[in-house]
């Protein structure tokens, strides 16, 4: 008798997902901060929560679209933010808005262009080539286009201003933003053959191929369209604070996005996934960072908590996902 209730509660917590067990988490955090910290639950305090965290998930539709074929693009911010500091430098001159924004686009798709090519074709594993091209796009960028540091984004830009700042029937564009591209990614995983396709890719790439699939050439769509949904995200934080400081290449925002990522329930070990699982990733950040920032955590505190939860996420993954030798090969 005790042995069959035994593995009827196994069975019960194999079917639990991490998605699941994450929004379990951000209710118990939410409720916690919502009766500890002052001001948590003021309506003002939640909307700029979601509003502040909607680029970072944009930054994680974008993120895994590569992860869940079972790649990394390490370059990814790097591209975005060359490619929107280059577009509002363009807007700071005689030239239109759309096509400010269509150099903008053309930079990222180029870059993921040439992601996918080395990970498709040249057979380098997707984490050493993703950090060298953006080490090498943001290198070429300082000396040959970028201005400064820092590109301002001129008040008369009605439209990218609008994406960080304006607000459609009471709800702050950001928001909508996010909404909008996670649904159509997620329509593209989930409802079209290319969708399809990527997750065969990244549960069994050799498989996949001999299945009839053009694993190269859809190496570097992943990749091109994580680039792109990436300048999204990137129009969306120029927008909020009028500008794009091109040291955030530098910073730890990477390692937010695959935060958001790994822990929302996207394997690494590819194949497996959603949207759903950075909104959730998304919301669980937002609300722990926003706790943070109320309880006056510097930003040392919040990496060391921050680093802990990525820890925890890894082998929760591992867990719920064991690796195998065709598993770890990594560029297949």
């Amino acid at each position: 008798m005790s042995g069959t209730l035994l593995r009827r509660r196994s069975g019960l917590l194999a079917n639990i997902s991490q998605e699941q067990i994450v929004l379990v988490v951000v209710v118990a955090l939410f409720v916690v901060f919502g009766l500890t910290l002052n001001g948590f639950l003021e309506l003002n305090n939640l909307v700029n929560l979601v509003r502040s965290v909607s680029s970072l998930g944009i930054f994680g539709v974008a993120m895994a679209v590569v992860v869940i074929a079972r790649g990394m693009d390490l370059s990814l911010i790097a591209s975005m933010g060359v490619a929107t500091a280059v577009a509002i430098q363009l807007m700071r001159t005689e030239v239109s808005t759309p096509v400010a924004l269509l150099v903008g686009i053309g930079i990222v798709l180029v870059m993921g262009l040439f992601n996918g090519f080395l990970i498709a074709f040249a057979e380098i594993p997707a984490l050493f080539a993703t950090l060298a091209s953006g080490l090498l796009v943001y290198g070429l960028a300082r000396t040959t286009v970028l201005d400064g540091l820092i590109a301002e984004l001129p008040g008369d830009r009605h439209f990218v201003v609008a994406l960080g700042q304006g607000t459609l029937f009471g709800i702050p564009v950001p928001i909508i933003v996010f909404v909008v591209t996670a649904v159509l990614a997620q329509v593209m995983l989930s409802r079209t053959k290319t969708g399809r396709f990527i997750y065969a890719h990244g549960d069994n790439a050799g498989a996949a191929a001999l299945s009839g699939i053009s694993v190269r050439p859809l190496t570097i769509f992943e990749y091109m369209a994580s680039a792109a949904i990436g300048f999204v995200g990137g129009l969306v934080v120029a927008g909020s604070v009028g500008g794009l400081n091109t040291q955030v290449i530098d910073s730890s925002l990477i390692y937010d996005v695959l935060l958001v990522v790994v822990v929302g329930g996207i394997s690494l070990v590819g194949g497996r996934g959603s949207v759903l699982s950075v909104v959730v990733g998304t919301a669980l950040i937002g609300v722990m960072l926003n706790g943070m920032t109320i309880l006056n955590m510097n930003t040392h505190e919040q990496d060391i908590i921050k680093g802990l939860i990525l820890l925890a996420a890894l082998v929760l993954d591992n867990r719920l996902h064991p690796r195998d030798e065709e598993t770890v090969r990594q560029g297949d």
